[in-house]
């Protein structure tokens, strides 16, 4: 699709092309296609990022929240897992299968959402020791840095869809 296509197209399908680049959460599209027409990628990018920054603390952990565990199979979005293959997590050594699982725990108990890493392009060494090292971070920290990598993902996502 072309994004003179994507901005031509009303509220509900709009949301139906592009609401799921941000995992379970059509919202953040619902709310930027008001700003249409979008004269690139990066202003569409742009406008949706806006949408989660102008969001509800509750609205951005709901969103933060609807993302799975990486390397897990449980509602994982047919996005995501593919995603999750390219950097290898689906073909993890049980050893590594267990720090994942274990590092996913630690994380989540620590800060209340799962490790958000926009996967593409990284190995699972690479997600396994930024993992290691982020879950070590504070909460208002990682808050940041999990909500900018969300935008990554959301990012690579609109670009597959605009090509």
């Amino acid at each position: 699709m072309i994004i003179e296509a994507l901005n031509s197209l009303d509220r509900e399908n709009f949301v139906a092309t592009i609401g799921w680049v941000f995992e379970y959460s059509p919202w953040v599209a619902g709310r930027a296609w008001v700003s249409r027409p979008f004269a690139s990628v990066e202003a569409l990018h742009g406008a949706m990022v806006d949408q989660v920054e102008r969001a509800t603390p509750e609205e951005q952990l709901d969103l933060l929240r609807a993302h799975p565990d990486l390397g897990t199979k449980a509602r994982v979005s047919e996005a995501s897992t593919a995603e999750q293959a390219g950097a290898g997590l689906d073909q993890l050594t049980p050893e590594e299968f267990e720090l994942l699982h274990g590092l996913n725990q630690a994380y989540r108990d620590k800060f209340g959402f799962p490790f958000l890493f926009a996967v593409k392009g990284s190995s699972k060494h690479d997600i396994l020791d930024a993992l290691e090292r982020r879950v070590q971070s504070s909460r208002e920290e990682e808050y940041r840095v999990a909500l900018a990598q969300v935008y990554r993902i959301a990012r690579f996502r609109i670009e597959s869809v605009l090509s």
